[in-house]
């Protein structure tokens, strides 16, 4: 198949390329974004290979698919930013990475809660500078807190899991409790009662109509003065500027993000020369117990494997009419 591959960095060629000599397509990166004004380039090809910020809302699928594109292959498992009413009305297959390494994403989690509550971050700088001071570096001890997990995935699972190894009382939300997590001794409860008993907050639940903005200035009243809030989910599951007002209010102790909601125009970017535009970003930055990463939970060698061997299985199976194809549908998560 010709594939067209947007939001194209170095290491998703390097792996994908890898990946191919087992499938022989077409393969053509295009370091832009799919949004309207680049959809053009689609033009021609079979397919489109699209990424976490790509915009595949009603006008920019009705396009590629006026212009001979019949799927659409996300290089990650989230889906929240695909018209998928549209998509099936224009009859195109969506496909998806369902599982690449929820390890990843659940040791990234773990790292931000330790670097946020022992500031190893502030104490790299500290020493490098050749100050030793250890006034302003204190933490808590982790063992015996209260953990509530939004979410109890895979990915949430596992977070689950190395927090029951330091000794946490876990917590957690899901409408569809996980034995897993049940046989570790988590408990499941209602959101308030999560948000009202734990002391770290970390959300692992997809974005929907009903998760948008779930932490939001009531939610966040409902939790502990100093709690400490976690997202490597989708930015959108929290409400910026409420976070913000949280802080200056000191209700939140922490936050750790590896995701914001309007990402898109930051993450991903080298944008070290140039002036942040967004004010409620910059914002978040001016926080010295806010910790922001830029979208790379997922970020390692083999998830990077994982990500580009499933979709270029996922067009071969595509290609063939038969095989394993992991595929989004307005019915199967509606």
């Amino acid at each position: 198949m010709r594939i067209a591959v947007f939001s194209t960095k170095p290491y998703d060629r390097t792996y994908l390329e890898a990946a191919n000599t087992a499938h022989d397509h077409e393969l053509r990166f295009f370091e832009a974004r799919l949004t309207p004004e680049t959809s053009a380039l689609a033009a021609s090809f079979a397919a489109v290979c699209v990424f976490v910020n790509d915009q595949l809302d009603a006008p920019v699928l009705s396009e590629i698919a006026r212009q001979g594109v019949r799927v659409i292959a996300l290089r990650c498992a989230g889906f929240n930013n695909v018209d998928l009413a549209t998509a099936q009305a224009l009859g195109l297959t969506v496909v998806r990475v369902p599982s690449y390494s929820p390890a990843a994403v659940a040791e990234h989690t773990v790292g931000l809660m330790l670097t946020l509550n022992r500031k190893i971050h502030r104490a790299y700088n500290r020493v490098r500078e050749g100050n030793f001071a250890l006034e302003g570096l204190l933490g808590f001890t982790l063992y015996e807190r209260t953990v509530g997990i939004v979410g109890t995935g895979q990915i949430g699972t596992l977070v689950a899991r190395i927090l029951h190894g330091f000794g946490c009382r876990v917590l957690a939300h899901d409408p569809f409790p996980n034995p897993d997590c049940e046989a570790l001794g988590v408990r499941y409860v209602s959101l308030a009662d999560l948000f009202s008993a734990s002391d770290i907050v970390a959300l692992h639940c997809p974005l929907t109509p009903e998760t948008h903005h779930l932490v939001n200035a009531h939610a966040i009243h409902q939790m502990k003065p100093g709690v400490m809030l976690i997202n490597t989910g989708r930015g959108a599951l929290i409400d910026t500027r409420a976070v913000i007002a949280a802080l200056k209010s000191k209700k939140l102790g922490y936050v750790g993000i590896d995701v914001y909601e309007e990402e898109a125009d930051l993450f991903f970017e080298d944008l070290s020369e140039e002036v942040i535009q967004d004010d409620v970003f910059a914002r978040l930055l001016t926080f010295p117990n806010v910790l922001i990463t830029g979208h790379q939970g997922f970020f390692t060698a083999e998830a990077l494997q994982n990500i580009a061997e499933t979709t270029l299985s996922n067009f071969t199976a595509f290609a063939r009419g038969d095989g394993t194809m992991h595929t989004v549908s307005v019915e199967k998560f509606a």
